[in-house]
Parts: structure tokens; C-alpha cells; sequence
């Protein structure tokens, strides 16, 4: 990735930075830290998760779209399709088209299927369903699902065949997993369409209990950590877009807009060190 001071990245906010933000708070949070773009979840990863009902909502998703508008912010993707043995392709399609209608090009997809050949029966179906909406899916490999490294998502990503078949690498799942920069030499830049940044400390937890909780409540932002962030980046593509994914307990008490203001401040002041 090109990271000269002249070409700062595209920076979206991710949903699970602040997940406790409603869509049009998200929106709004994301102009106020300077992101030109947010991911909004609208499926629910687990069964029992809470989520604001975008989907069946249509007046919402009008709100939500005349609200990016109005903020100029744009949505770089819908999350999180997990695939699970349960998983119905066809009753995800109303999010696809929401995600369509609201200008979305990348789906997340996880794979938490312990059965390969119905994740994989799953993950293109999905694909097909998305490609019919101009929507890529990316999927992420995630260290305590199924599909937990670099090579397992590549494996799935080319099994498939999919035309619209991308992958996303996310910083910590990528260093957690135990992946190497240089890895992602052998991968065609066309499948990795944006990546998911954040920071931590260079030991992981062991426990697929204790990496659930960092993923999801103890990141650092970029910048904060020791994560070998640099060579990463260098090994990925150009110019890709950037969505910060750095959820952390200490700054949950803070008003939606200062969060962005505090993490989008960090971002940028990350890459502006990348060049020094």
C-alpha cells in the first residue's frame, strides 16, 4: 500500500469501533472524525445478537441514505454474514439489496461452518446472490471461526470460483493467526479490495475465549501498539480503502463523536509516522 504523505488512505469507520452507535449516530460520528466512509452492520453475526433493524425498516434505510448524503460519507460495506451450518443464503438477500440500495460494494462474509464442503456451498451462493447486485464478498478469516488463517480463506476464496470471491485482511486476525506480510505476495491484488486496521501488543492471548474479548472490546489504535503494521501495509495493494477496527473499552463512555474525533485523529497521525 502506497503510504506516502501525499496519499493518505481512505478511511472508513467500522461498525464494531462503536457498535453501540445506532446507523445515522455511526454516520454522523464518522464525518465528525474525518472518515469518508463507514460500515454499518445490518445482519446479525449470532443468533440473539442485538442490531438495530435496518433491513425491515424501509423508512430507516431512506433516513440512512439521505444521511450519508448529507454527511458525505459513504458506506464501504455491509457486516457480518456469518456462515453457519444454519445459514439460509436466500433469506440474506433483503441485506444484500439494502446494502446495494445504499451504495455498498463489499459484503463481509466469516466462515463458522465445521463442514467445508456446506461453507463452501454457502460462501458461493452467497456470492451469486451478491454478484446479482454489483456486490463483492469479502471474507474475512477470523481466529476462533472455522476459516482462521490466510491460507484457509485463500483455499475458500479460489475454491469457489466466484468472480466477485475477495479476501479481507484484518490486522490483529492476520497477526494472531500467525500470517507473515510476505505471504500476501503470493495473493492476486485483486482480492484484497480493502483491509481492517487496528493495533496491540505483539503476544496474543492463548485462549480462544481471551482472543474473542481482545477482538471485540481491547484493540489499540494504529499507532498505539506493536504490531509490525508497516510491513503489512507495504505488502498489500495500493491505494485500497482503510476501515479502522479498533474497538477498546476506554473510549466506550465517550460520546459517539468524540470516539470517531479520537480514533480518526490516531489513524491519521499513524500514517503521517509511516513516512518519517
Amino acid at each position: 500500500m502506497n503510504t506516502s504523505s501525499s496519499s493518505l488512505p481512505e478511511l472508513s469507520l467500522h461498525h464494531l469501533t462503536m457498535l453501540r452507535a445506532d446507523p445515522l449516530s455511526l454516520i454522523d460520528a464518522a464525518a465528525e472524525g474525518g472518515f469518508g466512509y463507514c460500515g454499518i452492520r445490518i445482519v446479525t453475526p449470532a443468533p440473539g445478537d442485538s442490531i438495530v433493524d435496518v433491513v425491515g425498516n424501509p423508512a430507516l434505510v431512506r433516513d440512512i441514505d439521505q444521511r450519508l448524503r448529507s454527511r458525505n460519507v459513504r458506506l464501504l460495506d455491509i457486516e457480518a454474514i456469518w456462515l453457519r451450518p444454519e445459514t439460509d443464503v436466500a433469506a440474506l438477500v433483503p441485506a444484500l439489496e439494502v446494502g446495494q440500495r445504499l451504495g455498498a460494494r463489499q459484503v463481509l462474509a466469516v466462515g463458522f461452518d465445521a463442514d467445508l464442503g456446506r461453507l463452501l456451498d454457502n460462501f458461493c451462493r452467497l456470492c451469486q446472490a451478491a454478484a446479482r447486485l454489483q456486490m463483492n464478498v469479502a471474507l474475512e478469516f477470523i481466529t476462533y471461526c472455522t476459516i482462521g488463517t490466510l491460507e484457509q480463506a485463500h483455499w475458500l476464496v479460489q475454491r469457489s470460483e466466484q468472480p466477485n470471491a475477495r479476501l479481507l485482511i484484518d490486522a490483529l486476525q492476520f497477526f494472531r493467526s500467525g500470517a507473515k506480510s510476505e505471504q500476501l505476495a503470493g495473493i492476486d491484488p485483486l482480492l484484497l479490495p480493502y483491509m481492517q486496521l487496528c493495533d496491540g501488543p505483539l503476544a496474543g492471548p492463548v485462549s480462544v475465549d481471551d482472543r474473542r474479548v481482545e477482538a471485540r472490546t481491547a484493540r489499540l489504535l494504529p499507532g498505539e501498539g506493536e504490531l509490525p503494521l508497516a510491513s503489512l501495509l507495504r505488502a498489500l495493494p495500493p491505494n485500497i480503502p482503510v476501515s479502522v477496527e479498533a474497538p477498546t473499552l476506554r473510549l466506550a463512555g465517550l460520546p459517539f463523536d468524540e470516539q470517531a474525533r479520537i480514533v480518526g485523529d490516531a489513524t491519521r497521525t499513524f500514517f503521517a509516522n509511516l513516512n518519517h
